[in-house]
């Protein structure tokens, strides 16, 4: 092979290679060649967009943490960060910070680092509360023995999030029984103004929608018209063509529905199904999930209308059956199978107040009250990270309506318990209730 032919390979290799490397540096969902390593479970949907964290050099630290903040900032505060960062910058805890630079998120959340991250995204050894808790067992003398590497154990402590296991709130509920008989879910304001005006939760049928196009507008229409956009008079124009003087819009997006769920589709974007469009990227797929997921739904894109029919706007649909459409987990193909499934079968059958009945949803995509003035409103949670990672988040939210905290505590500890979508009892017993009441009245508890 000659020099000539040579340096025409070499040169067409590397205009080859600058093209892929060029268009894969300035496309919004094209760059695997640039990832330094794998990303966590929690940032790799938008792992393609290195703007999100890097938003002015890849090796500003203070940058990085600003784009930390801005994501999740007001989750932090809304839980009462543990360890906020005012915690150390008070010249009292100097001393520790030379062990930990806990004022930064990447000192203990460095990501592209697969081969030392842990559970919840953390890169720092598992025992790294002995840098500032030494003493431990000299304050608390139930903790004598127990390794550092424990403390984040099931029902224990959580770093950010303790709002399930502060002492006081243990002992608050301390004599809750394991079921809560008159416990109920909060109402939501779409379920109220259904039972206002006396509109129909028959749950939707997706093949209701496979008409010919000369029956589209009057199924459309008629959908409407039983539905709770129909209901407030909520019309065709105002998803279809929303601003005055703008084409149709056959498929309403995101942005759309958000317009009037501002607060459900902040929750959307935030979470799992929809942190990609909050980037600018394309829609979630289940078949980019990391979780297991039904094959014939690898390629549907995550939107509003994947779940919520977008006629009907029916949510007995979204609550069991758009979820079972996509997750093919163990914990989501045990539900129909489990006690929680008995509740919701009977509000099918109309023996069961909504409210009285657990849903995939109920756990997962919470109720949540918002006041604002002398109004209370309830809107289901659509971000899915407020009742995950750890699982105690959903204590509060979810769990206690039904159940007491300690029986809540036993179930969430128990990872088989979990994969059988809590069929049966908690197999083991968490004593951080026991352990806080012994610290109050030591004579009244068992060894």
């Amino acid at each position: 092979m000659g020099k000539k032919t040579i340096w025409l390979l070499w040169l067409s290799s590397s205009i080859v290679l600058s093209s892929v490397l060029g268009y894969e540096l300035f496309a919004k969902d094209q760059k695997p060649h640039f990832l330094p390593g794998q990303t966590t479970a929690g940032h790799f949907q938008i792992e393609l967009e290195c703007s999100t964290c890097h938003t002015e050099s890849f090796a500003d630290q203070q940058a990085i943490q600003q784009a930390c903040i801005d994501c999740h900032g007001a989750e932090l505060d809304a839980v009462r960060d543990s360890h906020p960062k005012s915690k150390f910058t008070d010249p009292r805890n100097a001393d520790r910070l030379a062990q930990i630079d806990a004022r930064y998120c990447v000192s203990c959340h460095s990501e592209h680092t697969p081969e030392i991250t842990l559970a919840m995204g953390v890169t720092q050894p598992e025992d790294f509360c002995v840098h500032c808790h030494q003493e431990i067992a000299a304050d608390r003398p139930s903790h004598e023995g127990m390794g550092f590497e424990t403390c984040a154990s099931a029902g224990c402590h959580n770093y950010h999030d303790n709002q399930a296991l502060y002492e006081d709130f243990l002992l608050e509920h301390a004599d809750e029984p394991a079921l809560i008989v008159a416990g109920k879910l909060p109402v939501s304001s779409m379920e109220a103004l259904m039972e206002v005006s006396g509109l129909s939760w028959a749950p939707y049928d997706p093949a209701s929608n496979a008409f010919d196009d000369q029956q589209a507008w009057q199924s459309a229409h008629d959908e409407w018209a039983g539905s709770a956009h129909g209901a407030s008079d909520v019309g065709c124009e105002n998803c279809h063509q929303p601003e005055p003087q703008t084409d149709w819009i056959e498929h309403p997006g995101t942005d759309t529905c958000a317009r009037c769920h501002e607060a459900e589709s902040q929750g959307f974007i935030s979470g799992r199904h929809g942190m990609r469009l909050s980037q600018g990227l394309p829609p979630m797929t289940p078949g980019e999930a990391r979780l297991p997921m039904k094959n014939d739904a690898a390629h549907r894109q995550l939107t509003c209308n994947s779940c919520h029919a977008p006629h009907e706007q029916n949510t007995v649909t979204a609550a069991v059956e758009a979820c079972l459409g996509c997750h093919n987990d163990n914990h989501s193909l045990a539900f129909k199978q489990s006690p929680h499934h008995q509740t919701w079968k009977r509000f099918l059958d109309g023996k069961v107040a909504r409210e009285e009945a657990v849903s995939c949803a109920t756990c997962h995509l919470p109720r949540t009250e918002t006041k604002q003035f002398s109004t209370t409103t309830v809107r289901v949670d659509h971000n899915q990270n407020n009742t995950l990672r750890p699982n105690e988040k959903m204590i509060r939210t979810t769990c206690m309506h039904c159940h007491g905290l300690g029986f809540s505590l036993d179930a969430l500890a128990s990872e088989a318990l979990i994969q059988s979508n809590f069929t049966g009892l908690p197999p083991t017993h968490i004593p951080s209730i026991d352990m806080a009441l012994d610290r109050i009245e030591p004579s009244t508890t068992t060894p």
